[in-house]
Parts: C-alpha cells; sequence; structure tokens
C-alpha cells in the first residue's frame, strides 16, 4: 500500500492526528504560537465527517473544564494551547488528576515568564513535569523533537492517558510547532462507539446507570481526610508503575562518548548537530534525549554518568531539566548548563562552544 505522506506543519499534524486518532472533542482556544492547531480543525471539519466536536471555547480555563466534562464521560478529548494559557488551565488538570480521567493536553511553549513572546521557548519544564497546580499529581509527558512525533504522540498520549486514567501532555515549543516537515500519516482508528466506552471504561466513566450499576460520581473532592490520603495513596502508586514502565528516551552515540549532552525537543534536535560536528573533530561527544520528561530517565543517565567526564544540560530555558538530571546523577561527576531564554535560539556551533567552554575547559583546570 502506498504511504500517505505529506508536508506539514507541527500544528497542522496534531489536528490531523487529533482526527485520526479517533478524538470525540477539542476544546481550545487560539493563542500563538499554537493557533494552528484549532484553525486547521476548523478547516478540516471533521463533526461533517466523523462527528467529532471542535469548540473553540471563551477562555482557557473554560476549554479546560469542557475537557473535564468529556473526560468523565469516557470520550477522548483533548485541548491545546501556549504557555500562559496553560497556566490558566492549570487548577483544571489538577482536578482532571484528582478525579483519575484521561486526556491529552497540548502545550506549543512560548517565551516568558508573563506575556513574554511568541518565540519558541522550553521554559514549561517545571510546570509540566512537577504538576503545574495544586496537589500531589502528575501527568505524563512526551516530547517531541519532530513533526512526525507531533502526529505520533497524539496517538501515544491518547493511549497512555487511557491506560493510567491520567491526563497526558504533548510539550512542544514554537519550533516544532511552526515548522514544516514530511509526515507519514499513519494508522486510522475510527471513535468509539458508546457501548465499546462502557466496556472499556467498566464503572469510572459517566455512561448512564445501567441495569444495577452503582451510583457514581466524578470529582476530585474527599473531605474527608482519611478519604482524600487514601486517594493520594493511590495515585502515587499509579505514578510509581508509570515510573517503572514508561521510561523513553532515544541516544546518538553514546556508546563510547567521554562527554554527553542531555536536551529535549527542539534543543535536542541542534543538539544532535553538535554531536556530529564534535565526531569530525575527534571528540567523543553523545546525546541523549529524554522522550518521556515524567516519568524521566533517571537510571539510564545515572548509567552513562558513571562512564562520562562531564554532562552539558542544553535547554531553551534558564536552567530546569539539570535539575532532575543532577538529581539523577548524584555527584557522580559535573553537570553544566547551556541555554538561551526570550525566544532566542542557539546554534550547533553555539552548543558545541559551550561544550569546549563549561566541560573541556573546566575539566583542564
Amino acid at each position: 500500500m502506498k504511504e500517505d505522506v505529506r508536508l506539514m506543519k507541527g500544528n497542522e499534524a496534531i489536528a490531523e492526528a487529533a482526527i485520526r486518532s479517533g478524538c470525540d472533542g477539542y476544546f481550545g482556544y487560539p493563542i500563538t504560537p499554537q493557533s494552528e492547531v484549532l484553525e486547521t480543525l476548523m478547516e478540516m471539519r471533521p463533526w461533517e465527517t466523523t462527528g467529532m466536536v471542535v469548540l473553540q471555547a471563551e477562555s482557557e480555563i473554560a476549554s479546560i473544564n469542557m475537557v473535564y466534562g468529556g473526560a468523565a464521560c469516557g470520550k477522548r478529548v483533548m485541548t491545546s494551547s501556549s504557555s500562559p494559557g496553560i497556566s490558566l488551565m492549570c487548577e483544571g488538570i489538577s482536578y482532571i488528576a484528582g478525579a483519575e480521567l484521561p486526556c491529552l493536553i497540548v502545550n506549543v511553549q512560548r517565551g516568558g515568564p508573563g506575556l513574554g513572546t511568541i518565540q519558541p521557548s522550553q521554559s514549561d519544564y517545571f510546570q509540566a513535569t512537577k504538576g503545574g497546580g495544586h496537589g500531589d499529581y502528575r501527568m505524563i509527558v512526551l516530547a517531541p523533537a519532530s513533526v512526525q512525533e507531533m502526529y505520533d504522540f497524539v496517538f501515544d498520549g491518547f493511549d497512555l492517558a487511557f491506560r493510567y486514567r491520567i491526563p497526558t501532555m504533548i510539550l512542544s515549543d514554537g519550533v516544532i510547532g511552526q515548522m514544516m516537515e514530511k509526515v507519514v500519516v499513519t494508522r486510522n482508528r475510527g471513535r468509539m462507539s458508546d457501548e465499546e466506552i462502557c466496556r472499556q471504561s467498566g464503572d469510572w466513566a459517566l455512561t448512564g446507570r445501567k441495569a444495577n450499576r452503582q451510583r457514581h460520581v466524578a470529582t476530585s473532592l474527599a473531605l474527608e481526610p482519611a478519604e482524600m490520603e487514601a486517594t493520594n495513596l493511590r495515585l502515587q502508586a499509579k505514578y510509581n508503575e508509570i515510573e517503572q514502565s514508561e521510561v523513553r528516551y532515544d541516544e546518538l552515540m553514546t556508546d563510547d562518548a567521554d562527554y554527553l549532552i542531555v536536551a529535549f525537543g527542539s534543543s535536542a534536535r541542534i543538539a544532535s548537530e553538535t554531536v556530529q560536528m564534535a565526531r569530525k573533530k575527534g571528540l567523543k561527544l553523545g546525546l541523549l534525549r529524554p522522550i518521556t520528561l515524567w516519568p524521566f530517565p533517571s537510571e539510564r543517565i545515572a548509567d552513562l554518568a558513571a562512564r562520562m567526564k562531564g554532562i552539558l544540560c542544553v535547554e531553551l530555558n534558564a536552567g530546569q531539566m539539570i535539575e532532575d538530571v543532577r538529581l539523577a546523577v548524584a555527584g557522580q561527576v559535573a553537570v553544566e548548563h547551556y541555554g538561551r531564554m526570550g525566544g532566542q535560539l542557539f546554534t550547533p556551533g553555539d552548543v558545541y562552544e559551550a561544550v569546549q567552554e563549561k566541560l573541556l575547559k573546566k575539566r583542564r583546570h
């Protein structure tokens, strides 16, 4: 069968994948640099072909609460936004996590803090991986480094969200969201019927009381401390299971590397060119790219750190992922940071100079 290959933006790939993944409803609000997700869905008009709901809500707060309602009914629902918009959604995300409901959230990051700039950034790492909203909750966080992964991670994100009944986030940025690449458009699964939702969800989804089924309320509210603690203990057990089963990462030339770069998303794309540049100059440099930012590949980084002379974290922020890398390394080797902020990008040459300055020169001294 002939492959369906298309040239599209990362944001357009999210929209295409949403329809093909059997999404029941998208609820969002425009904000640069992710507005094309909603615009593309409106242009494609999936409500005429699949019955998928596409709605521009009155705000990001309304969007996430619409997602909450759809998720409570066992539907595949999602939203997308960019940094300030995700901040507005954090209360709703915490409610969804507390109610143990599945949904997909896409963040195409821009520079901050505040309204900041519309240019790309990776400064929402803390927000995504440490909870963002209130309470001891987690989200699975997938970090795409290509337009193809933007497409693929919609399918993966929904699968993970439903497997663990947890909010899942695709943490992208303005580079990946706006760039154009060829995408192999694969997979096309239909929306679930009400009967399929009932079979899949068991007793957690609000599908109407059937036969002698017990009454069920989807909520994150528990006024009794013992009940709230029981909920938290159940959540922590789930998170531990995810940490054991769902860690994903990619490596480039780490087998014989003396020095290691750790980078995610668009930074990893740039750093991969740095690795090639360094190898041509005789420097044994490798790259580890976390694909899941949570759960984080701590064990693999610790294994690599045991034989490295230095590690450089490359991020489009002031230094956020570096905290998780340092925790993983546990003092085995020096871990340095290189990044730019405010929407400024670095080049492979810039990263190579940072390797020279922060790893090689410091080691000589």
